[in-house]
């Protein structure tokens, strides 16, 4: 573990002393994470007058697809969704229905204290100066909590940005889960960490080892996924992917990088990575998408109304073989902290 922990510490990632597994014979655990952000260019650039949230008014309906499977979601929300009541208030009535838990989700760019000199790589909000970093996490944090009357204690990082003072802040302002950590993606040609070597199970970090991490599901898949980092990097340098050298690869079965998201990956792809994962031992999982998806338009996933139908189908067919044939249960960020600390005992079933 401390060839591991010193690699992890190297590339932005939290020192990570304890992995949080499950027994073996738990069954797999869905976590499903949205991110209930503001609406923006993907393509452009990270404009701080990009604060349009009009796409909450469309969660109910993603929300009503997990309710049918009795899914509670953490909804990560971002500062232009909390400040704005077009944003919050569609989160009051599953919030006061107790059907999610909420969480803060800081994208840098719209959170205030604004300074003049963020650019691209301030993006990521652990490239931010400690005192910075932390000063917008407390006004995302005050904003949640004014919005929906819930003060978050699960984190996401906008842009999957954690940094080298991130596991200090979170502890100092009473988070408990963190959900930045994107195995095995690297954003180093951005500015960002690096998490081509990340664990894909749980994991417990901080000074005293008690925040849990939980990563966003991703892995390498195919028979040289033993060198996939390596092997990626190579084929994503521009005189390659000219070729189409990462298409190839997969056609073959040599290599696929692949995320537990309805979001530009196919059912099948879905299937295969948590097959992979489960027999690799891996028993939590977590799915998870954007709620700009919902409105046609606003992400790179979804153009019409056809498109909407289709990505909700593909949610509910996941959920199905996930509850269906892998027999698995679902938890929030919350509960599964709380269920690991109790030993992480297999579910009993109740009485007939």
């Amino acid at each position: 573990m401390e060839r591991f922990t010193a690699r992890c510490t190297r590339t932005g990632m939290p020192e990570i002393r304890h992995l949080a597994a499950l027994p073996e014979d738990h069954p797999p655990v869905l976590l499903v994470l949205i991110d209930a952000e503001e609406e923006f260019d993907w393509d452009g650039g990270f404009d701080p007058r990009a604060t349009s949230v009009s796409a909450m008014a469309r969660l109910e309906r993603g929300q009503a697809v997990l309710d049918a499977f009795g899914i509670r979601p953490l909804y990560a929300v971002s500062y232009p969704v909390a400040s704005q009541a077009e944003g919050f208030e569609p989160l009051a009535g599953i919030v006061a229905d107790g059907r999610c838990e909420i969480g803060a989700h800081l994208h840098p760019w719209v959170t205030p204290p604004h300074h003049a000199d963020e650019g691209a790589e301030e993006s990521f909000p652990g490239n931010l100066a400690p005192e910075r970093e932390a000063a917008k996490l407390t006004a995302l944090g005050d904003a949640i909590e004014a919005g929906t009357g819930v003060r978050p204690r699960v984190y996401q990082a906008g842009r999957y940005g954690f940094g080298p003072s991130t596991a200090a802040i979170l502890a100092e302002q009473g988070f408990e889960v963190d959900l930045s950590i994107a195995p095995p993606f690297d954003y180093r040609d951005e500015g960002g960490p690096d998490f081509s070597h990340g664990p894909v199970d749980p994991f417990w970090f901080g000074s005293d080892q008690q925040l849990l991490g939980v990563p966003i599901t991703g892995a390498y898949l195919g028979w040289a996924a033993a060198v996939g980092p390596g092997l990626h990097r190579l084929a994503t340098r521009p005189w390659l992917e000219r070729f189409r050298v990462p298409g190839v690869l997969s056609r073959l079965g040599a290599l696929e990088r692949l995320r537990l998201s309805p979001e530009g990956f196919e059912l099948h792809d879905l299937f295969r990575l948590t097959r992979c994962l489960l027999a690799r031992g891996v028993r939590v999982v977590t799915f998870s998408w954007h709620a700009p998806s919902l409105l046609p338009g606003c992400t790179p996933y979804v153009h019409d109304e056809g498109d909407v139908d289709r990505f909700l189908d593909r949610c509910r067919a996941y959920f199905d073989f996930f509850f269906g044939e892998l027999g698995g249960v679902t938890m929030t960020p919350l509960e599964l902290r709380a269920h690991l600390l109790q030993g992480g005992l297999p579910p009993r079933p109740g009485p007939a």
